[in-house]
């Protein structure tokens, strides 16, 4: 396998891949100097990125190859999660609009291949009022699969009920609020070379001008035609790969033309995919793992405790994560303390509850008020309930006047929040057993794990939702090993509570 590597993670991942015996091209000059190993300016099978939110990365590129690099990246930690993409980069669909936005449509594209929906806990999540108002999920959540037209790139006028062949040009992680951006043109990406459907000649992704020509006058000397209709565009790093890599980027590129021409010259049945040349994964990492990709680039370069954590966080803050690492080679434990003093949260911020699920979806349990600080990791968020309805397992009515007291602990598998009245009376406790709990400036971050224990008010304690996380294991959502550690987890709390 031949993988191009990017973004927070591309030096714990280059490790990672070199280690496992594949080879990894296209690589920045940070990660040129860091590793003693031939990294060739060759052509890729799959691109591994970080996803904007730097939670994880997106896997892209021939179907056995991200397969294959899933399975690898899927072992990194044990609160590590991937997902299959039901919209893979480069898939054209047969959609329909939906919906029209100031700035384009909503197209459902249906016939994909979400994750597995699953219902919300019994927990306080299960409340609509906890929700931060927000559109819900795009991916998965409805059984259909959705992504976002904008007007600049829809070929004529489009309007509510139309149906519109599109194809997915940039993806969106299942945790992610966007929907797939979609388009009328149509690409077939090679790795180093792209075709463009309804474009003529060659062009070059370049600031050397000398070397973006040769390249134009080389790419009449390689083996593979261009198929009629198509535009070559060559990606900045084509300028300097032999021309084997050229020659085997461009043939691939041709064979997914091909396969797109195809696919646009049948009539299909009005809605669904029409051809997938690439597939797409997500790959979500919890904070075990970020720790876990700490100590492999740690064998490569310095890297401070906490390294991938506090990247992930802030994206202010990898400037500072680098000047610390430039001069000196850290030690110790991560300094929860000093980050959040300076990024946050600290008393008096507002911040999200991230609940994560473990198909992918992300679901946003409202806003709260940071009470408390402890430099030691924890986090006390207060929150107003609204009224209406039960506190699921708790049995006890939501009533106006409540309130949520939650304390976060960074880096532990649970979490407690404690409801009482107006009064102050104890409602119940609910225990929520997560992937280790991440503390990040505007939002408190994890992924549920659906077995829960809660305590009424009257002092019986209870354990909920083994079923959930049976099913989930059953689905393919929760890997054994993460099973396990939640079973241990609720068991513990049971004991404990």
């Amino acid at each position: 396998m031949r993988a191009r590597v990017r973004g927070i993670y591309a030096t714990a991942l280059t490790r990672l891949l070199l280690d496992a015996g594949h080879e990894v091209v296209q690589a920045s000059e940070p990660i040129r100097r860091r590793f003693d190993a031939d990294l060739p300016d060759g052509n890729h099978d799959v691109a591994v990125d970080a996803t904007r939110d730097r939670q994880g990365v997106g896997v892209e590129g021939e179907p056995d190859a991200v397969a294959a690099a899933t399975t690898l990246l899927g072992d990194v930690g044990v609160d590590t999660l991937a997902w299959k993409a039901p919209a893979p980069t480069g898939a054209v669909f047969d959609g329909r609009v939906t919906e029209t936005l100031g700035g384009g449509a909503v197209v459902e594209l249906g016939g994909g291949d979400p994750p597995r929906p699953a219902e919300l806990d019994g927990d306080e999540s299960s409340h609509p009022d906890d929700l931060d108002g927000d559109d819900p999920p795009r991916s998965g959540e409805f059984g259909e699969t959705e992504g976002y037209l904008p007007y600049d790139s829809a070929t004529d006028y489009v309007e509510e009920g139309d149906s519109v062949r599109v194809q997915v040009v940039e993806g969106a992680p299942p945790w992610d609020d966007d929907r797939p951006l979609l388009d009328t043109e149509f690409r077939a990406d090679g790795g180093l070379a792209t075709l463009v459907r309804g474009h003529e000649g060659v062009t070059v992704r370049t600031d050397d001008d000398p070397a973006g020509r040769e390249l134009v006058g080389m790419t009449d000397l390689l083996d593979a035609d261009v198929p009629d209709g198509w535009g070559v565009r060559w990606s900045r790093g084509a300028t300097e790969a032999s021309m084997g890599a050229l020659s085997d980027s461009l043939e691939r590129a041709r064979d997914r033309a091909g396969a797109i021409d195809a696919a646009l010259g049948s009539e299909g049945d009005g809605s669904g995919v029409l051809v997938a040349p690439s597939a797409t994964a997500w790959i979500w990492f919890g904070r075990e793992s970020r720790f876990s990709l700490d100590e492999r680039r740690r064998r490569v370069t310095a890297t401070m405790p906490g390294h991938h954590r506090i990247k992930a966080a802030d994206r202010a803050a990898s400037a500072g994560v680098d000047f610390v690492e430039a001069l000196c080679e850290p030690e110790g434990d991560f300094p929860f303390g000093v980050v959040t003093e300076q990024f946050g949260p600290v008393e008096g911020d507002a911040v999200r509850i991230g609940h994560g699920k473990p198909d992918g979806r992300l679901v946003v349990l409202g806003a709260g008020e940071v009470l408390e600080r402890d430099p030691g990791g924890t986090i006390a968020v207060r929150r107003e309930m609204s009224p209406g309805g039960t506190y699921d397992a708790l049995g006890t009515e939501r009533e106006a006047g409540d309130v949520a007291l939650t304390k976060f602990r960074e880096g532990r598998w649970w979490y407690p929040t404690v409801y009482r009245d107006d009064d102050g009376n104890r409602k119940g406790t609910y225990v929520n057993v997560c992937t280790p709990v991440e503390c990040f400036p505007d939002e408190i971050r994890y992924v549920d794990l659906h077995v829960d224990v809660v305590k009424h008010a009257d002092g019986t304690v209870e354990r909920v939702d083994d079923d959930e996380l049976d099913a989930s294991v059953e689905a393919g959502t929760v890997p054994k090993p993460l099973a396990e550690k939640a079973r241990s987890v609720a068991s513990a709390l049971e004991r404990a509570l």
